[in-house]
């Protein structure tokens, strides 16, 4: 048996889990299981590690992209970048990479207009990190905005304005903010100034429509919610665990 599962907490809802359930049936791959281990904190990996001898490769979701940095032996994470989503083990050896990066830059870059050159990421977790990473890389000025200022975040949500929405015509939500169940609730910005002009782009994927995107949507934007990105992350994970 191959066993591979995705750490994070909580795991009501994963993608990952059906994702893998059904490429595993429809592929016809046997001898491969996915499993959810929900960690009330990053130490219970260790416990993890120990009772499935198995465990050949496991993804990494909220809130511990970050934290889990301090167990790898080894990192493949691009220079620059605090966050990993994927891991692979070989021999005990824990080495970690960032799928989330391919997967965001290939889902958005198709989306982008040449006047989407300044853009608002909204939350500042490890997919934060990520999707701040590849801003950087297309060369699109970017602001991290977070409930108080620290580090990673460079402006508050109370420092927006319409101007400055208006200004940010890329907008990525990386919170989990309107997630099923909690389908009401978004993150507080001047929906206001969104015009037709913007790009909202939400990583959450359930609702299919946040209320985020569909805040957006009612201004005029153009939408995008996270299930592509997410479904090239997952492969990426699946050759890394695979490779020679």
């Amino acid at each position: 048996m191959r066993r591979y599962g995705l750490i994070g907490y909580p795991l009501t809802h994963s993608f990952s889990k059906r994702y893998f359930t059904r490429k595993f049936e429809e592929e016809g791959i046997s001898g491969c299981a996915y499993e959810l281990f929900q960690l009330s904190s990053i130490q219970e990996l260790k416990s993890i590690l120990a009772e499935y001898p198995d465990l050949a490769g496991f993804n990494i979701t909220i809130p511990y992209k970050k934290e889990v940095l301090a167990f790898l032996d080894r990192s493949e994470i691009p220079e620059g970048l605090d966050a990993c989503n994927c891991v692979r083990i070989d021999n005990g050896q824990l080495t970690g990479f960032n799928t989330d990066v391919t997967g965001f830059e290939q889902s958005l870059v198709p989306l982008l207009a040449p006047h989407h050159t300044k853009a608002l990421v909204l939350g500042n977790g490890g997919a934060a990190e990520s999707v701040s990473f590849v801003l950087k890389k297309l060369g699109i000025e970017t602001e991290v905005v977070s409930r108080r200022l620290h580090k990673g975040s460079t402006c508050t949500y109370t420092d927006l304005t319409v101007d400055s929405i208006r200004k940010h015509q890329l907008i990525i939500n990386t919170t989990p903010l309107g997630t099923y169940p909690e389908t009401e609730q978004y993150p507080d910005i001047p929906y206001e100034g969104i015009t037709s002009s913007h790009l909202l782009y939400d990583l959450v994927y359930n609702p299919p429509v946040t209320r985020f995107l569909q805040k957006g949507q009612e201004q005029g934007a153009a939408i995008k919610n996270g299930e592509e990105m997410l479904v090239i992350q997952a492969e990426e994970s699946w050759k890394i665990w695979n490779r020679d």
